[in-house]
This record gives structure tokens, C-alpha cells and sequence, in this order.
């Protein structure tokens, strides 16, 4: 049996752009461990308040400690571009429930536009749970009529209902933020991680060779274990 992760992400969270980069980096070596990817758009907000979690930003401790930890990220992850918004925190429904629109769609420019609409609001500072802006940033990838196909479906009800759908789902598979994951081993044992920083216990258990960092003596090529 081949291993998988099901990634669930809300572009209203800068730790699930890292997230789908670092995937997006490892798919062809993932690939070739016969380890599949698959990305779920969710609403983070339903998960909080499903979960009864709250936004980091909401609680002091958490808010002040988020600035040390977000530009450790961003060097991480090699980003460091990306600033908060003025407009921040978004209604992210929109721009999601057209995202999974495009990933039934257009499953091959999915991913392409998921990171898209990340750089946008992240790096480029503008606001996709505009109607206006959301299709401005889609037109960059999409065809004039295939992008009001896009607007026109993430309000329809099928499309409303699959992103409730993706959220309850990430909900019962104990989720209570994103980036979340759901993580099946070659044996058929699955079990959840949480955040942009766990990929060495994910590729633990996946039973995947992977190199853990390594403390230098000073002086010498030599690890320090």
C-alpha cells in the first residue's frame, strides 16, 4: 500500500503557504516513495470555532511570540516577503469555495493557483475575498470565460456545500487550525500532524530516509550528536 497525505489549507493562513511550498518542493522525491499529496481547501474559521480554538492573534501571549516565529518561517521557508496585511484577518469563503471549484475543474492549474492567490494576498498585499480582485488574480492563470465560471460557481450551493464538506472533514479527523494533515503509512496506519514544522515526524512514519540536522563541533566537520 502507498503511503498518502491529505493536506487541508485556508490561504487566510501564512503557515499554510509554507506548507503547500515545502509539499509542493518534495512531491517528485514524495512521488517516487510512492507517497501521494493531496490538498483540501477548508475554512480555517469554521475549524476554529468547530474545534473551539481561537486565532493566535487573539490571545496576547500567542500575538507577541507570533513575530519572532513568523520571520524565523519566512527565512525557513524562503519567503521573506510576506507581511501582514492591512485588511487581515479576512472572510476567507470565497476565495476557498473557488478553489474547490478549480480543483475539480482544473485539477492540473490547481495548485499553481492556490500558491497564486498565497503570494498575492501575502506578498503582494491584495485582498482575494474581494469578488473584484479575486477574478483580477485568477485572469493571470485562467481564460476570460473560465474565470466567471469560476466566480459563478464558488457561489453556487454544490460548492458551498463542499467546502462545509472539507471543513467537517478536517473537523473529524481532529483538526483545530491549519495547516492540518492526515497521514496514511504504507502499513494503512493513518494519523494527524499539525503545522509547517512537523515534516520530520511526518516523514518518520511514513518510513522515509530523511536526514535530520546536525549540530557542528567547533572547528570540525565532525557532528556533535
Amino acid at each position: 500500500m502507498s503511503g498518502k497525505i491529505t493536506c487541508y489549507l485556508d490561504c487566510v493562513s501564512p503557515y499554510s503557504y509554507f506548507a503547500l511550498l515545502y509539499l509542493e518542493k518534495h512531491r517528485e522525491v514524495l512521488s517516487s516513495h510512492n507517497v501521494e499529496i493531496e490538498i483540501v481547501p477548508v475554512f480555517l474559521g469554521g475549524i476554529n470555532v468547530g474545534s473551539g480554538n481561537k486565532p493566535p492573534w487573539t490571545l496576547p501571549a500567542k500575538a507577541a511570540y507570533s513575530k519572532f516565529d513568523s520571520a524565523r518561517a519566512k527565512r525557513y521557508f524562503g519567503v521573506p516577503n510576506i507581511q501582514t496585511p492591512s485588511f487581515f484577518p479576512i472572510l476567507s469563503l470565497l476565495p476557498q469555495r473557488a478553489l474547490c471549484y478549480l480543483k475539480e475543474v482544473h485539477p492540473k492549474t490547481f495548485i499553481s493557483i492556490f500558491l497564486c492567490l498565497f503570494q498575492e494576498m501575502w506578498e503582494g498585499g491584495k485582498d482575494v475575498s474581494n469578488p473584484e480582485v479575486l477574478a483580477e488574480v485568477l485572469q493571470g492563470r485562467l481564460k476570460e470565460d473560465e474565470v466567471k465560471a469560476v466566480m459563478e460557481n464558488a457561489n453556487s450551493a454544490p460548492y458551498k456545500q463542499r467546502l462545509n464538506d472539507n471543513t467537517k472533514e478536517a473537523l473529524d479527523r481532529g483538526a483545530f487550525g491549519c495547516p492540518w494533515y492526515f497521514v496514511r503509512n504504507s502499513k494503512g496506519d493513518e494519523e494527524p500532524f499539525f503545522g509547517s514544522d512537523r515534516f520530520h515526524y511526518m516523514w518518520e512514519y511514513l518510513g522515509l530516509p530523511w536526514k535530520d540536522i546536525e549540530l557542528q563541533v567547533p572547528g570540525s566537520s565532525k557532528a556533535k550528536i
